[in-house]
């Protein structure tokens, strides 16, 4: 958990809760440590909640990170008890599970989307297959669903980001 943050949340003081878990295996991950299903330290949802209740008034926004947030059965229900503290709710996600994307977006005020490649090249990235129509099939639901968002690509070769900016444009 980042008990504070002033650039995940656009505009909000926030928290950061970081979810346990990814599908995918991008080679540059910046949370590699997160990857793995269990946590060498786990942190009780009891002192998060507990560490929440103390900073209402402080902070504006909690945002569920990862890891793969997507991936939490019980990612739903955490982000109603956060938003019963008054809380903005955010979601850092790749879209990996968007079945589970779309049980939440009632419940989120704001989402991040990294998208990792263009959507016939995510398994070059991910090394996972199908992860091209998951991450697409994420993004139609979010531009759908009206939650204010934004998305994230990243650039690995000169000239890539534009031939990117221009795929995620015309899908």
């Amino acid at each position: 958990m980042t008990p504070l943050s002033a650039s995940d949340y656009p505009g909000k003081l926030a928290a950061v809760l970081f979810c346990q878990g990814c599908a995918w295996r991008c080679g540059y991950c910046h949370n590699p440590h997160l990857i793995p299903k269990q946590s060498e330290k786990p942190v009780p949802w009891s002192e998060v909640m507990a560490f929440l209740r103390r900073r209402r008034g402080l902070l504006d926004a909690v945002v569920f990170s990862g890891g793969e947030p997507t991936l939490q059965p019980s990612l739903a229900e955490a982000m109603r008890e956060v938003k019963a503290l008054g809380y903005l709710v955010g979601l850092h996600t790749a879209g990996i599970v968007p079945r589970r994307l779309k049980q939440v977006l009632p419940l989120v005020d704001w989402v991040s989307m990294d998208l990792k490649a263009p959507f016939h090249e995510h398994e070059r990235v991910t090394k996972i297959a199908g992860s091209g129509e998951r991450a697409q099939h994420s993004m139609e639901l979010l531009l759908a669903s009206g939650v204010r968002c934004e998305f994230h690509t990243l650039a690995g070769v000169p000239g890539e980001l534009r031939a990117q900016t221009h795929h995620f444009a015309d899908n």
